[in-house]
């Protein structure tokens, strides 16, 4: 029998999620196998993969922040806004005139903290049912509705200049649904050039890293993190007697025990280091908000 648990997938370029996905099920031996947030086929780094019952704890790691390291090209933009798709525009020796230092930190700054952001045309954002990306390829003309995004950290390590063009290599820091190509694609916009992304790795997903990740090529025997342990990680841990989660198996609430919550939840742990579930406050007392399979603790 497979045991349920997360493991950490360090994603090479050229595989889709799915594809890392299928691998997964074929390396474990089950089609009981889900992702944590998406990443292009040009990206890579972490993906986080849920086997078995440890699939429902998914739900609560897709909204963690993340970290990115990429490469913004600007003086070039791509129908895709990224390095997959075809250049598009290409910068006069006149645009670039007024692009300083000081502009782009001013660019950059501009894109930090809470902004509003429309996703790239070719995301996996679902419109009336079909993904913004089918429709693109299908000759639509897609326009996605704005969103709030938080950008927490947009750091230029280093830079390049080319012919032309100018590569930024940044580290960005933020909320759940951001893109990285579109902030790509809003400086360059802001600065008079144009600009899209050419590499992107995702090096973080809450409080789980890509160094602690397998390639694809060691999916076989990998080792996975409970899901105690992989719960933990994104909530507050909360140990429970065996009553205790006796009664939340079962569906009964705990009387009086809301004010052990820090936050809105909270990961049930009983005295076996098994995870119960994840439970909420409810009135003055804690509820099951979502309870693991018997077999996947």
């Amino acid at each position: 029998m497979v045991s349920p648990g997360i493991l950490l997938v360090d994603k090479p370029a050229g595989l889709t999620s799915h594809d890392v996905v299928a691998r997964t099920r074929r390396a474990f031996g089950t089609r009981k196998v889900g992702h944590a947030g998406t990443l292009d086929p040009m990206a890579t780094g972490l993906l986080v993969i849920g086997i078995e019952g440890a699939t429902r704890l998914l739900t609560y790691i897709v909204g963690a922040d993340k970290t990115y390291e990429a490469t913004i090209r600007l003086g070039q933009t791509t129908g895709t806004d990224d390095a997959d798709g075809e250049i598009l525009t290409r910068a006069s020796a006149d645009a670039w005139t007024a692009v300083t230092e000081e502009r782009i930190a001013d660019g950059i700054r501009a894109l930090t903290g809470t902004i509003s952001q429309v996703p790239s045309s070719v995301s996996a954002i679902k419109v009336d049912g079909r993904r913004a990306y089918d429709r693109v390829r299908a000759g639509e003309e897609v326009v996605l509705a704005a969103r709030s995004v938080t950008v927490s950290r947009f750091d230029v390590v280093a830079r390049r200049e080319g012919e032309g063009v100018v590569d930024l290599d940044v580290v960005v820091d933020c909320s759940s649904g951001t893109y990285i190509r579109s902030l790509a694609r809003d400086l360059g916009e802001d600065l008079g050039v144009g600009g899209h992304l050419t590499a992107l790795r995702r090096s973080r997903v809450g409080d789980f890293d890509v160094a602690d990740a397998v390639s694809i090529e060691d999916l076989e025997g990998a080792t996975t993190l409970t899901p105690a342990q992989a719960a933990a990680r994104v909530l507050q841990a909360l140990d429970v007697t065996a009553e205790d989660a006796r009664d939340l198996r079962h569906g009964k609430r705990l009387s009086g025990q809301a004010t052990r919550l820090d936050g809105a939840l909270a990961a049930a742990i009983d005295p076996d280091g098994l995870l119960v579930g994840v439970v909420e406050r409810r009135g003055p007392d804690l509820k099951s908000a979502m309870n693991m399979p018997e077999a996947a603790r």
